[in-house]
């Protein structure tokens, strides 16, 4: 009884999948549009190897053997008995494979977490202090689209007049400056789109000082995950079963069932040597981090020194704005051929200084995110 019972759970470990066994709990998602590039590809490179030597770990072995072994009664007065041909087949599984299998995933999660972590600081670093310009540039570039036909019309408008004696060259060439003005604007905005678009992308919603301890966090683990797997190869508790007969020999139940503990007396020194690794691979990962630590530390500087400088700069632009709304609330309503000319003028000042409104703004709370610093 006790020897079809083990043949029955073996033969059901035999029919789940490995990652049924055990998918690691905290494993991160896939990669998200958050984690391009070479990050993406080194996540799927390590989370394959570790699938890999997971399903080794997690699965069950299948053994046989044939040969002939000395059975039976001694003949002549000899020890041993007469040779008789053995069949032996069976499932095995270590159940201490389900825990390596385990420290297998986590290890290539946090890998992964470790190259994610490092990828969208180099990519900080690279944009510099355009960082978070690509929302800033967005906005700039919606606020143009809208006034640049309406600025257009204006100056058709006033070509018109000129022809017909309601407009003077002076009034023209004005209107006419102020519409390169926002065409340069549009262009330069459209350049810096570009511009950035050709840099890695740094994800949203992250924190650059965030990421330097998601770095360090993940080397860490990375290194305890591999400790945690060299330990455990010092164990093994496996059951084993199968069929084994003996031919020539009566046998009942032609089955056999076995549980088997072991132990490496290897694992007793294991603790320092693990220890050891974990900091020899803190200090030679520590220039690699510190170097990467000290150039975002000098941006962040230069991101707060310019948080500073843009919420100034959006406190005059925003009183400018409002107080050009107002003017030109009071001049809709009059028709003289003088106020239309102001208002032609106020219209196109307005443009400008709402699409620097509206860049200002943007970049002020993508630096926000990115600073963790609290606007007022």
């Amino acid at each position: 009884m006790r020897k079809t019972l083990t043949c029955g759970v073996l033969l059901c470990l035999a029919a789940r999948t490995p990652a049924a066994l055990a998918a690691p709990p905290d494993a991160p998602s896939p990669p998200d549009a958050r984690v391009e590039g070479r990050a993406a590809g080194y996540c799927d490179w390590v989370r394959g190897l570790g699938e890999a030597e997971a399903a080794l770990e997690l699965a069950p072995e299948v053994f046989g053997a044939f040969g002939a072994v000395n059975t039976g009664e001694a003949e002549g007065g000899t020890a041993l008995g007469k040779p008789k041909l053995r069949v032996t087949a069976g499932l095995s599984y270590d159940f201490v494979g389900l825990y390596r299998g385990h420290k297998i995933h986590r290890r290539a999660a946090a890998e992964c977490r470790r190259h994610q972590a490092l990828s969208s600081l180099q990519a900080a670093v690279r944009q510099g202090t355009g960082l978070g310009e690509d929302s800033a540039l967005e906005a700039r570039a919606r606020v143009l689209q809208d006034a640049l036909p309406r600025a257009e019309a204006l100056v058709t408008a006033l070509r018109a007049d000129l022809k017909d004696g309601r407009a003077t060259l002076e009034e023209l060439n004005a209107v006419q400056v102020r519409l390169d003005n926002l065409r340069s604007l549009n262009t330069d905005t459209t350049l810096a789109r570009e511009r950035l678009a050709s840099r890695p992308a740094f994800p949203q919603g992250q924190r650059l000082e965030s990421l330097l301890e998601e770095l360090r966090a993940a080397d860490d683990a990375v290194e305890v995950a591999t400790g945690s797997l060299r330990r455990a190869k010092a164990w093994e508790l496996s059951v084993r079963g199968g069929y084994d007969e003996v031919f020539d020999l009566d046998q009942d139940v032609p089955l056999f069932g076995q549980v088997m503990l072991t132990y490496d007396l290897g694992h007793l020194w294991q603790g320092k040597a693990n220890a050891r690794a974990r900091e020899g691979r803190r200090r030679s990962t520590l220039h690699e981090v510190e170097g990467v630590h000290q150039e975002v530390s000098e941006l962040l500087v230069e991101l707060r020194s310019r948080h500073r400088t843009e919420e100034a700069r959006l406190r005059e632009v925003s009183a400018l704005v409002s107080d050009l709304e107002g003017q030109l609330k009071e001049v809709e309503a009059l028709q003289t051929r003088e106020i239309r000319r102001f208002r032609d003028y106020l219209l196109l000042e307005l443009a400008r200084l709402r699409a620097e409104q509206a860049y200002l703004t943007a970049h002020l709370e993508a630096l926000t995110a990115f600073l963790g610093t609290p606007r007022p």
